[in-house]
């Protein structure tokens, strides 16, 4: 059953990404709409395929390979409907949704077998460390895709060159606000994940900290985005450094999540 609905998923946020594609060419609002709906109509289908994953192996699907990439593309999604509840930033669904894709056909090309887990995972520090992380992921996610769309406007304007992305990229404030608000939000739930992931190795070996190459690259990346917010909130850095700096910190975001895992050795290997 999770197998269908994981398809049933990938197939829906193709037509998403299609629609959200259209509209962004040609602007006409009933595309808009729709593009929005289907996309949420993913949405649930993917939830309910991590309901059903969950039932058949017994514990929260964020454990394989095929699962984290799963989940993380979940996260995105449901941060940005979190996001686009509250506030609305032009154009962001079709953003969102080639990245929400992108990672589905990443998971749909990952092996989906179900094996038991390691004894160190057999934990209740499971689904509130790894989702508490990939929650924080999917904001910085989001920041990101801000930084990306304002470094394209800004192009835009400083060439005087308006194009394909001038009429259809919003403000460069708004984008601002769009970075604000997803490092506010982001950067506490990722010190969290670090916290909680800190309290479980205490649990499962025995010591906070191992300076195992996940740890060592979680800690790179905190300090990444702690220069982010540190320069954002207390120096008053806007607009294009801190754009810059949210994408080279998602990243490092990206490498720690499969980059350590497939290329070095520690115990967090098997996770990923």
């Amino acid at each position: 059953m999770s197998f269908l609905l994981f398809q049933g998923s990938v197939a829906v946020y193709m037509l998403s990404t299609a629609a959200y594609l259209v509209f962004f060419l040609n602007q006409k609002a009933a595309l808009r709409r729709t593009g929005r709906a289907i996309f949420l109509t993913a949405f649930c289908i993917h939830t309910a395929n991590l309901f059903a994953r969950a039932i058949e192996t017994g514990h929260t699907p964020i454990t394989s390979h095929h699962e984290t990439v799963s989940f993380f593309a979940w996260s995105v999604g449901c941060c940005y409907l979190s996001f686009r509840w509250r506030y609305t930033v032009k154009n962001l669904g079709i953003f969102v949704s080639t990245l929400v894709l992108g990672l589905m056909l990443v998971a749909a090309f990952s092996s989906r077998g179900m094996v038991p887990l390691p004894p160190a995972l057999q934990s209740w520090w499971l689904p509130i460390h790894a989702s508490i992380t990939l929650f924080a992921d999917g904001f910085l996610a989001l920041a990101c895709i801000g930084g990306i769309m304002y470094l394209l406007q800004e192009r835009e304007i400083k060439t005087k060159r308006f194009g394909l992305f001038y009429s259809r990229l919003p403000s460069l404030e708004a984008l601002d606000k769009l970075n604000h608000h997803c490092l506010s939000v982001g950067f506490p739930l990722f010190t969290l994940g670090l916290i909680t992931g800190s309290l479980w190795a205490k649990q499962a070996w025995g010591a906070y900290w191992h300076w195992d190459p996940k740890e060592t690259w979680s800690l790179i990346t905190w300090f990444l985005y702690a220069a982010a917010v540190h320069q954002r909130f207390t120096v008053g850095w806007r607009g294009r450094r801190v754009a810059i700096l949210s994408i080279v910190a998602f990243l490092s975001v990206l490498f720690t999540l499969w980059g350590v895992s497939f290329l070095l050795e520690g115990v967090h290997t098997y996770v990923s």
